[in-house]
């Protein structure tokens, strides 16, 4: 259900960046979604349709860029990236692990008409 506020936050940003450039309408807009986040795209688009309507936003188009999860090992300094869940270091077994990249949400650009 976090998805409707993450939404939300998202419609707002894109609302504030459209009148500030004049903007008749936004066209698209680019996420980036690390793949440790629990966001799931699905959910965003579904409530995006819904509290979009009759704003500057209608029918823009979301699109979705996922980035891999990448950790460093906190024992070996080894470096890794995950395919799938999160595991222990692959080189020495520790579970001591911090995340570089792949917990992010981002809104990264919006294409508007003017």
């Amino acid at each position: 259900m976090h998805e409707l506020a993450v939404t939300e936050s998202i419609l707002e940003i894109a609302c504030k960046y459209a009148e500030n450039a004049k903007a008749t309408r936004v066209t698209d807009i680019y996420l980036v979604i690390g793949n440790l986040s629990s966001i799931v795209d699905d959910c965003v688009s579904f409530y995006w349709d819904m509290i979009s309507k009759n704003t500057v936003c209608e029918n823009a188009k979301l699109h979705f860029k996922r980035i891999p999860a990448t950790l460093t090992c906190l024992d070996c300094n080894q470096q890794y990236t995950l395919d799938g869940e999160l595991t222990p270091c692959p080189h020495c077994h520790s579970p001591k692990v911090r995340v570089i990249s792949g917990d992010e949400f981002n809104l990264d650009s919006i294409e508007i008409q003017r």
